[in-house]
């Protein structure tokens, strides 16, 4: 009987944990494609139904959110400007293979070969990367810069407002408001932000009730294939990397149950069918990683719950419109937060491993990670540009398996 009744009371949490989690995503999700030139109810479709392939392949075992890769804006800005959309998703539904591709391997060859490619002194200061190369984009959407109608000294207000109101909720927060500590920060800098009287309801006015998102089909094209495909290797890498940090938070080896072949397959076929329909990439969300690691909240259903919002919201016309006029400052501010616990996992990675971190070749993998990663390094130059996560990444890789291997007692 108590155990009927608990289920009962688990349900309005689930619902609003749910919801907090696709809030927590919405701020990036719908930046991808507004800076890409995608359509954002698309992408909230995407996200949607790549969440959902992801949960069907991985059998719900994994509290994650698929949604735009951030790794993806530049190629998509670059490959939408020289080959079009329908080429874009030709291109980006290649790389979601290539990933199909890796996870086989996996699945033939085990993660054994994985563990010895990336180590945790390479996979650490990546997933480090991941959250702090993304610092800026926090901090300029907390000080206003990326909002036309929000000046410095408000921006500041409603960014501060909000993070400080989403730390008391986390930290001194009881029972269910310990569950909401962002969706209580969105709400307190929203309220603010109406009162000072810079919410712009000119998308909510302009919004039919219900309308079908503007799917785009792909068309392929070699150029736009081999311009992306390179791509790929950086969110597998991340993707490896967020397995690896949630796995950190739930106390959970994701690499051997579901399997990395599994969770790899979800990641790769989620990216192809959000390009089927004209979406960005999906990646497990680094956002929501960090949300998880905030509210505590391990249970793989609140993500589904999150998904099916999504493909909701992404028919719902007005609700959408009604999700963007949330100010990019009061958006910012919480994702200083989240970005940096990203961080703090990575960090975390390092230390677990007990590895010597003064230890020449391990100084070494690491400074470069997170130099080449964070400072902006950039090789070749054109279609062919590596840097920021896929850099980093590939010369973590590099340097681990080139450089000689310290003797044990050295």
């Amino acid at each position: 009987m108590h155990e009927a009744t608990s289920q009962a009371e688990s349900w309005p949490k689930v619902l609003l944990t749910g919801a907090q989690m696709l809030f927590v995503a919405f701020g990036a999700l719908v930046l991808v494609p507004l800076l890409t030139g995608l359509d954002p109810s698309v992408a909230l479709f995407t996200a949607g139904a790549g969440t959902l392939i992801f949960h069907a392949v991985t059998g719900q075992s994994v509290p994650v959110f698929l949604a735009s890769s951030f790794a993806f804006i530049a190629p998509i800005q670059g490959s939408v400007a020289s080959f079009g959309i329908p080429a874009t998703m030709g291109g980006l539904m290649a790389a979601g293979l290539v990933y199909v591709a890796i996870s086989q391997a996996v699945r033939l060859k085990g993660t054994e070969w994985l563990h010895r490619l990336l180590p945790a002194v390479v996979v650490g200061p990546v997933i480090m990367v991941i959250g702090l190369a993304l610092a800026p984009v926090a901090v300029s959407m907390a000080t206003g810069e990326t909002s036309d109608n929000i000046g410095y000294g408000v921006a500041i207000f409603l960014s501060m407002t909000s993070l400080l109101v989403t730390l008391l909720l986390a930290v001194f927060g009881r029972g269910l408001l310990r569950l909401v500590p962002i969706i209580g920060g969105i709400v307190t800098g929203y309220l603010l932000a109406l009162f000072l009287g810079v919410v712009d309801f000119t998308p909510v006015r302009e919004a039919a009730w219900l309308s079908v998102p503007s799917f785009t089909a792909p068309s392929f094209h070699w150029a736009a294939i081999l311009f992306m495909i390179p791509v790929a290797i950086a969110p597998a890498v991340e993707h490896i990397g967020d397995m690896v940090a949630i796995g950190s938070v739930t106390r959970k080896n994701y690499l051997e149950k579901p399997g990395l072949h599994r969770t790899l397959l979800g990641d790769g076929l989620a990216t192809s069918v959000a390009a089927l329909f004209g979406g960005p990439p999906n990646t497990t969300y680094s956002e929501v990683t960090g949300a998880v690691t905030l509210t505590r909240a391990f249970n793989p259903k609140y993500m589904i719950v999150a998904a099916i919002l999504a493909i909701v919201l992404a028919f719902v016309s007005k609700l959408g419109a009604l999700l963007q006029t949330i100010p990019g400052p009061v958006m910012g501010g919480i994702m200083t937060l989240l970005f940096g616990s990203i961080a703090v996992v990575g960090m975390n990675t390092l230390v677990r491993a007990g590895q010597s971190l003064t230890a020449p070749r391990n100084l070494v993998v690491v400074s470069l990670i997170l130099v080449f990663g964070i400072g902006g390094m950039q090789f070749g130059g054109g279609q062919f540009t590596l840097q920021g996560v896929s850099l980093a990444a590939l010369v973590g890789i590099a340097l681990n398996w080139l450089l000689p291997r310290e003797q044990e007692g050295e």
